[in-house]
C-alpha cells in the first residue's frame, strides 16, 4: 500500500538541521517512538509530505526543506518585550511556568493563539520569541517508513474535532499540543514530525 490522502502513516527518521559539519541533530523518531499522522489532512507540512506520498512500507528516504519549504526565514520582529505583570496570576508569578526557555501559549489582540518562547526575563519586562523554532533552518530528514493503513473513520474523525492523530507521536509538539512539524502557518511546534511537534506539526 502506497502512501496517499487519509492513509495511516508510520515513519521512523533522523531530523539534523544545518549544513556541511555544523548539522546538528534536532529530532529523532524511532521504532519505539515513532511519527504517526494522516496524510493529507493538514497535520503535516504540505513539502514533508510531499517527499512522502506514493512510498510503501519498507520504503527509506531522505531529503531536504529550506526555510521557504518549511517555517520562513527568521523575524526579528517577533521577538518582543511583553509587560511582566501580564504573566501575573493572583498577583504573583509562577517560577515553574515562567523561566528561561519556556515556551508559553499566548492570545494576541485579535484572538489568534500563539505559542512564544521565554528569552529573558527582567524586573518589568519578559522578552518573548514568537519564532517557530525551526525558523529560518534547513532540515534534513533521513528515515523508513514503518507502516501504511487505511485510517479509520473514527481516527479521522477525531483528527477534526480537535484530537491530533498523531499517535505516540515521538516527535515533537505544536501550537495545541500537537506533534510534529506541522503546517507553516502554526504559531509554533516543538519539533518536526507531525502536523504541528516533530516536523511534518498538527
Amino acid at each position: 500500500m502506497q502512501i496517499s490522502d487519509n492513509k495511516y502513516v508510520t515513519v521512523t527518521y533522523d531530523l539534523n538541521v544545518g549544513e556541511g559539519e555544523e548539522r546538528e541533530l534536532m529530532e529523532r523518531a524511532t521504532a519505539q517512538q515513532p511519527l504517526e499522522f494522516i496524510f493529507g489532512t493538514n497535520s503535516m507540512l504540505e513539502a514533508f509530505e510531499n517527499q512522502l506520498r506514493g512510498l510503501s512500507q519498507g520504503d527509506k528516504f531522505s531529503f531536504r526543506l529550506t526555510p521557504e519549504e518549511a517555517y520562513g526565514d527568521y523575524d526579528d520582529t517577533k521577538v518582543l518585550e511583553l509587560p511582566k505583570n501580564i504573566f501575573e496570576i493572583d498577583g504573583k508569578i509562577d517560577g515553574e511556568v515562567l523561566f528561561e526557555g519556556n515556551t508559553l501559549p499566548m492570545m494576541d489582540s485579535s484572538g489568534n493563539r500563539l505559542m512564544g518562547s521565554v528569552v529573558s526575563i527582567g524586573d518589568e519586562v519578559v522578552t518573548m520569541d514568537f519564532n517557530h523554532p525551526l525558523a529560518g533552518e534547513i532540515m534534513h530528514f533521513e528515515g523508513t517508513v514503518m507502516g501504511v493503513r487505511e485510517a479509520s473513520v473514527e481516527e479521522i474523525a477525531a483528527l477534526f474535532s480537535g484530537g491530533c492523530g498523531c499517535g505516540s507521536g515521538g516527535c515533537g509538539s505544536g501550537e495545541e499540543g500537537g506533534c510534529g512539524c506541522g503546517s507553516s502557518d502554526e504559531s509554533m511546534s516543538g519539533g518536526c514530525g507531525c502536523g504541528s511537534g516533530g516536523c511534518g506539526s498538527c
